[in-house]
């Protein structure tokens, strides 16, 4: 399977910038992929589409203000992006400029808050570094970072919350998952006072999920890993409804791999702590979820071609081209998708 199958055209005024003043009030693309038919509504319309008994599964990890300025001790200037946490005070990141940053270079962030000495240089060029500082770290990072926004989006971010879902609580992402930052409160109140059940998954998203596919295959892509849990009280909610035949709805590709990762043949799931490289691609056999609530993602991206397996290459392409047409928004801060 190519890559290029994966290819649409959009027009560079329909990436959205800045989110829309109303979480709930994004537009709404809903695909039956039984039927193959196409509906045009408002996000808190997706009320009208979920059942009393639905389980409605979603991430609740918090992005972290992971994007960092320091200066080397040459006095020269350097932005780091950290990726991921390895243990203790050592992450791993991303630098630049990366041709500087060697072995045993040293680096201060925010008149001396924070510092830190690469220790490693990692496969694809990312640095192991080891983090100084006095405090409590996470407070050290609210104070001198910066939200780590995706590379096609050139405004500056005014409200740091709204790169957040509502109902974010853990700290680890070096991206939102987006799906989640249509939900309001309000919304999800009525949602469980209709019957929906809510159950939660945490997969801090690496920035890996921005990093185009190289490769002309599809088979030949790896993915890159990221770290997830669920808790028991979670794993029995989806449980019982796959017993009881009823809908589970995963919230985002994040949620959507998470449950893909862990279920057995028969889509039951349990507490587990772990990482995953899952690749889904047009051919997979969903195990777990029934209907997925999604953006419109990048052309040629691997977030693509999971929304391809679950409702068909042809036709998630057709609905692509129709949201072009129609103007929707793209990417990150843009409209949404439910696949029934």
């Amino acid at each position: 399977m190519k890559v290029s199958d994966f290819n649409y055209n959009l027009p560079e005024e329909l990436i959205a910038q800045t989110p829309i003043k109303k979480r709930d009030e994004s537009r709404l693309m809903v695909l039956n992929k039984n039927n193959k038919t196409i509906e045009h509504k408002v996000f808190k319309n997706i009320i009208e589409y979920l059942k009393p008994g639905d389980v409605l599964v979603r991430n609740n990890t918090k992005v972290i203000p992971a994007r960092i300025y320091g200066k080397k001790e040459t006095g020269a200037n350097v932005e780091f992006l950290l990726l991921n946490n390895i243990e203790g005070d050592i992450w791993e990141t991303i630098v630049r400029p990366g041709n500087k940053l060697h072995i045993g270079t040293k680096v201060i962030f925010g008149d001396g808050l924070l510092k830190t000495e690469i220790l490693d240089i990692m496969p694809g060029g990312t640095r192991k570094v080891k983090f100084e500082y006095d405090g409590i770290f996470n407070e050290i990072l609210d104070k001198i970072g910066l939200m780590p926004l995706p590379p096609y989006i050139h405004e500056e971010l005014k409200e740091k919350d709204r790169y957040q879902t509502v109902y974010a609580k853990y700290k680890g992402s070096a991206a939102a998952p987006t799906a989640g930052l249509h939900f309001t409160d309000e919304l999800l109140q009525k949602l469980e006072e209709k019957g929906v059940i809510i159950a939660n998954v945490t997969l801090h998203v690496g920035i890996g999920t921005f990093r185009p596919v190289k490769e002309e295959t599809v088979e030949a892509h790896k993915m890159h890993s990221e770290h997830f849990y669920i808790k028991k009280e979670d794993a029995d909610k989806i449980n019982k409804a796959k017993k009881e035949k009823r809908r589970v709805i995963a919230v985002g590709t994040t949620s959507c791999r998470v449950l893909e990762s862990i279920a057995d043949e028969n889509g039951m799931v349990k507490e587990i702590e772990g990482d995953t490289d899952i690749f889904i691609y047009p051919g997979y056999k969903f195990k777990c979820i029934d209907a997925l609530i999604t953006n419109f993602h990048l052309p040629e991206s691997t977030l693509l071609m999971l929304v391809s397996a679950l409702a068909g290459k042809d036709f998630i392409m057709q609905a692509y081209k129709k949201a072009v047409e129609e103007r929707y928004r793209f990417f990150s801060f843009g409209d949404a998708m439910l696949i029934v």
